[in-house]
């Protein structure tokens, strides 16, 4: 035992997994609870330490194999309806080209149901494509910063409308984010042993939260959602590796007015908002945090751009994910793109395009994929994911949203009606809102 390298008496080389620890004395009964000698392997998660009565004391380990969080199901829920550039050209001084030029995008979605009703339908067919059961469901996350309520959460109306009565629900806001620090929230609660599966969702009801009358906002987002089933693994698949972070001296860059409690007894009527929005420095701190988490989650695990069989990113503005994979070293063709037909969905946008690449075949049994993200606050993150072999769903659910009885311009150019009735009266309550920020100076 002396020999051992490093040992000092008291070294712990036990590897932190769920362990049950016995101990025992030497000369005493087996510390393993068998009659068959202790195999020698076992030294390597021994710790001895020499008692005040001078008796060697040993405290054995018994590993079970490291957990894994694997991506099992997944699906996405889409509203029908299309808002395309020309759309938007009607009460907008802008046109197509305009748009597609800086951003990529040509249309988005407007959804005429609720953010609860899309993520309950996403989780369903994420369920059914997994093969898991709602009532075998421990956990809901709801990744989301345009919440349908603040308080009950939203993760709970899921709960209710997938029947998943044993779930813990919990809602995850870090604005376009979201679903990968839900991602990373989910896949440590599993490989903790709190839960044995979960379904992470990344849902955005932007639409009526627009300021429709701003053309450096409204071409950009769009609503929409997805989500996938995460289940215990023993098997390397899932995130293997993430890095997150924060530039919170930008937080002022990128924010809503009007969505939260700083706006309450202003003479704001929820829903009238007046979007901050900096694009030069935006841009600039999303590639560099974007490019900075994917560098060092590829260092992390040692791999190389080379190595990457798909990229799944946030899709912001296609001018920033060509930047971002650039910088990685890595070409277009390896990009799941989806921001011509979809545009920002916020934290819809990695899961959307991630089913879609399922759908479209460009996941791979074993594929090692990276999903760099960034949104509001500013956080950032990047997530080194792999594949499992499975890349086809078990089963299929028929829910579906009921069909919408409005085109999506006709459902923006209703919201705006009743803003334009109002006359402006939320400007100033949204204008004079000192935030923490500047108290805190």
């Amino acid at each position: 035992m002396a020999g051992k390298p490093g040992y000092d008496g008291a070294q712990d080389w036990r590897a932190p997994v769920r362990a049950r620890e016995e101990e025992g004395a030497a000369g005493a009964a087996n510390p393993f609870g068998r009659g068959d000698p202790a195999p020698f392997f076992f030294l390597s998660a021994c710790r001895f330490q020499i008692g005040h009565n001078g008796a060697l004391k040993i405290r054995i380990t018994r590993q079970d194999p490291m957990t894994y969080a694997a991506i099992t199901g997944w699906g996405k829920c889409m509203p029908p309806s299309v808002l395309t550039n020309a759309d938007l050209a009607t009460f907008l001084d802008t046109d197509d080209e305009w748009i597609v030029s800086r951003t990529g995008m040509k249309e988005r979605r407007i959804s005429h149901v609720s953010a609860i009703e899309m993520a309950t339908v996403a989780a369903k067919r994420a369920l059914a494509c997994a093969g898991l059961d709602a009532a075998d469901l421990d956990l809901i996350v709801y990744g989301s910063c345009s919440n349908d309520e603040q308080v009950p959460n939203s993760a709970s109306g899921v709960q209710i409308g997938l029947a998943a009565h044993h779930a813990g629900a919990m809602d995850v806001n870090t604005a376009c984010t979201s679903f990968l620090y839900g991602l990373s929230t989910a896949s440590a609660m599993i490989r903790s042993g709190a839960v044995r599966n979960a379904v992470v969702i990344g849902v955005e009801l932007i639409s009526p939260y627009m300021d429709w009358s701003n053309r450096g906002v409204a071409v950009l987002f769009g609503d929409g959602c997805a989500a996938v089933v995460l289940q215990a693994s023993e098997r390397e698949e899932g995130v293997l590796a993430e890095k997150l972070g924060c530039i919170a001296e930008a937080r002022q860059t990128l924010r809503v007015r009007g969505m939260g409690c700083a706006y309450a007894n202003r003479n704001i009527t929820l829903g009238d908002t007046l979007w901050d929005f900096d694009g030069q420095e935006i841009f600039k701190r999303a590639v560099g945090g974007m490019s900075q988490a994917s560098e060092a989650v590829l260092a992390k695990r040692g791999v190389r751009p080379e190595d990457i069989d798909l990229v799944v990113p946030h899709q912001a503005n296609l001018r920033i994910i060509e930047s971002v994979v650039k910088r990685a070293g890595l070409p277009m063709d390896k990009v799941m793109l989806t921001v011509q037909r979809y545009g920002n969905m916020s934290a819809a946008t990695v899961p959307v395009a991630l089913v879609e690449a399922l759908e479209e075949g460009r996941v791979k049994p074993g594929a090692l994929m990276l999903m760099p993200a960034f949104g509001a606050g500013l956080t950032f993150c990047a997530h080194l994911v792999r594949w499992g072999e499975r890349v086809t769903p078990i089963g299929h659910s028929d829910a579906e949203l009921p069909p919408s009885p409005r085109s999506a311009l006709e459902i923006v150019n209703g919201v705006r009606a009743i803003r334009a009735a109002q006359g402006g009266r939320s400007d100033a309550g949204l204008i004079s809102v000192e935030y923490a920020e500047a108290r805190q100076r």
